[in-house]
């Protein structure tokens, strides 16, 4: 397929089904086409492309991207004003619907972004993870999601928390996004089997009993294709929530500073030991539009936010009222290559997710 037909291709997918998703904030119709002659000559020869909110053209990983011959097609919804949680999104034509289930929110706060992919309209979206931002909406639209380790990457947020990411169909296709934001990207091998550990709820954690079940049966199945062994022990934390808050809010507290230095050395023994971590990704299915209530859908996500580990999300299944889940996988810090390496055998594993 040449470039222009396959951003146009794209173009005319937006078009005709984001008035139904509300994915996009802003579609740039004409800067797309008028970059296709020189991005053509270049390595991504005019691969369509995504970003995450109405800044995302200026992030660094846009940029790196457009200057290997990406071309950006528009800006992806994120979370409207007043959203306290932000697992919705906020697009041009209204409230952003989850492809799987449009009565549920598809998460956030790269919410456009992952369900641009998951409905097939960009093979690639750029993303942001401060608490679960990538991760989330991944999982629940069933599509993979990558977090980099914290500072890989440059990160306008000044807490430390936020690192970039990326939203592609699978995790093989993840590469393309490494192999051009990250200078020096090296494509690492995944030895099998893998050592990995298995926490459904990194021991604080309450989660749904149909969502730990998709992510207990997608392990056993890595597990009988020799693709995981689970090692002896697993992985229990002490909970982030007030530590993650109080470095948002940039607030030094001495319990929350304590929990994250317990953490880290809980993690650093872990990871010593073992290359791998499996949990779910949230503790709950995507929820209606009306909100969370109580939940804490950043529960199993936003410790590696504070510790500053890579973690992706890969589809492991569906709830039985056809909720997408995702098991998260988390490697050590700076093993990003290894990680999306561990990914792609995982996801050729547990093969196509279907409802």
């Amino acid at each position: 397929m040449t470039a222009f037909r396959e951003v146009s291709e794209t173009l005319a997918a937006i078009e005709r089904e984001d008035p139904r998703l509300c994915a996009f904030l802003d579609v740039w119709r004409d800067e797309a086409l008028a970059r296709l002659p020189e991005a053509a000559r270049l390595p991504l020869a005019g691969l369509p492309f995504a970003v995450k909110g109405p800044a995302g053209i200026r992030s660094y990983a846009a940029r790196r991207l457009i200057a290997a011959g990406g071309v950006p097609v528009g800006s992806t919804s994120v979370p409207g004003p007043g959203t306290y949680w932000k697992t919705w999104g906020l697009g041009a034509h209204g409230r952003t619907v989850n492809p799987w289930r449009p009565d549920r929110t598809p998460g956030g706060s790269s919410a456009g972004s992952a369900v641009a992919v998951a409905a097939g309209l960009v093979p690639l979206a750029t993303g942001s993870d401060g608490a679960g931002s990538v991760r989330i909406p991944a999982a629940w639209c069933g599509v993979f999601g990558l977090k980099t380790t914290n500072g890989l990457l440059p990160s306008p947020d000044r807490s430390g928390l936020a690192s970039a990411g990326v939203l592609t169909r699978t995790a093989a296709e993840a590469r393309t996004y490494l192999a051009h934001v990250l200078d020096g990207y090296e494509p690492a091998a995944a030895e099998l089997p893998l050592t990995a550990a298995h926490s459904t709820g990194l021991g604080f954690a309450d989660v749904d009993p149909e969502v730990a079940a998709v992510v207990r049966d997608a392990v056993r199945r890595l597990v009988a294709a020799g693709v995981v062994r689970l090692a002896d022990g697993g992985c229990a934390l002490l909970d982030p929530g007030a530590t993650w808050q109080a470095v948002r809010d940039g607030r030094a507290e001495p319990r929350p500073d304590a929990i994250r230095r317990e953490n880290d050395r809980r993690l650093d023994a872990f990871f010593a030991a073992t290359p791998l971590l499996l949990t779910p990704v949230t503790p709950n299915r995507p929820h209606g539009h009306d909100g969370p209530g109580a939940l804490y859908s950043t529960s199993l996500t936003w410790a590696f936010n504070l510790s500053g580990h890579p973690a992706a999300s890969v589809p492991a299944g569906f709830t039985p009222d056809g909720c997408p889940v995702g098991l998260h996988l988390v490697a050590r810090r700076g093993a990003d290559a290894q990680l999306l390496a561990m990914a792609c055998a995982v996801e050729e594993a547990l093969g196509p997710v279907r409802l």
